[in-house]
């Protein structure tokens, strides 16, 4: 027997807006440990999510959550490219991860 993964979400990046506007999001430790060891502030991260755009080649599913995570990238308000990585669970949006794409 198959099982079928889920499907994603349609208008990703509505979902986000709407969801960082309302502030029901939870940072998960490896984002927190990230966003420490790149100097990634909150404002700058959820100016991208706010302002930057969907990347679908980026996107993958994690099987053991059974749940799809979504690359948003963006430039912050000082010009700094971030990509960040986003996924849900039944309650909340999830900041997965943090990358500083001008250090890679």
């Amino acid at each position: 027997m198959t099982i079928k993964r889920p499907s994603k979400i349609a208008n990703v990046l509505g979902v986000i807006r709407k969801v960082v506007e309302v502030g029901i999001f939870v940072d998960v430790v490896q984002a927190e440990n990230r966003k420490r060891e790149r100097n990634i502030t909150r404002p700058e991260y959820m100016y991208v999510l706010n302002h930057g755009y969907h990347e679908p080649k980026k996107d993958e599913y994690k099987e053991v959550f059974k749940a799809w995570n979504y690359a948003i990238r963006g430039k912050t308000i000082d010009d700094r490219e971030l990509r960040v990585v986003v996924s849900f669970d039944e309650n909340n949006m999830l900041i997965i991860t943090v990358i500083d794409l001008e250090i890679l």
